[in-house]
């Protein structure tokens, strides 16, 4: 009943809108600052790196090995994603196109700043998207999904043609 509400009702559709709005500000100021400085991750992800020793290590093993093997080799890759992807993901969730997968994309940079031993504004940023995330069309109804939506659903429809010749009448 609370899922139906969430993703139905205009009422929940306006409490997303200014979910949607924080969230937005927040990644694409983010973005913009990394885009416009002098960003480079390297640091951090060498700091969580060192935060995976001790007797209660915040960075699992796993994670550690993760950015030690993959991400610090190819952090100039890591500089350009996180930078961009907070930026545009702010940009979609303010504007409300493509509200569900700018979501998904934002929740998983936020686990990837949790996994690294970062907590600041990530578990709330976590809280609310999961709530847009559930909500699914109805988060972005008040924003450009109210027109693309349609749309893209339209357009997929008109060029899904099935080939029925083979089955024997």
């Amino acid at each position: 009943m609370f899922v139906k509400f969430l993703r139905n009702n205009i009422y929940a559709s306006i409490v997303f809108l200014f979910f949607r709005l924080y969230l937005g500000w927040e990644w694409l100021t983010a973005g913009w600052s990394k885009i416009n400085g002098d960003f480079d991750a390297s640091g951090y992800l060498k700091g969580a790196v060192g935060k995976a020793t001790g007797e209660h290590p915040a960075v699992q093993t796993w994670w550690a090995n993760f950015l030690e093997g993959f991400a610090i080799p190819n952090v100039e890759l890591f500089n350009f994603l996180v930078a961009w992807g907070e930026f545009l993901v702010g940009l979609a969730l303010l504007l409300g196109i493509f509200t569900t997968f700018a979501a998904l994309m934002g929740i998983i940079m936020n686990f990837a700043f949790l996994l690294s031993g970062t907590t600041s504004t990530n578990p709330q940023m976590v809280i609310l998207t999961i709530f847009i995330l559930v909500a699914g069309a109805n988060a972005g109804k008040i924003g450009l999904d109210y027109y693309v939506i349609p749309f893209v659903r339209n357009l997929f429809k008109r060029n899904r043609t099935v080939d029925t010749s083979y089955i024997e009448k």
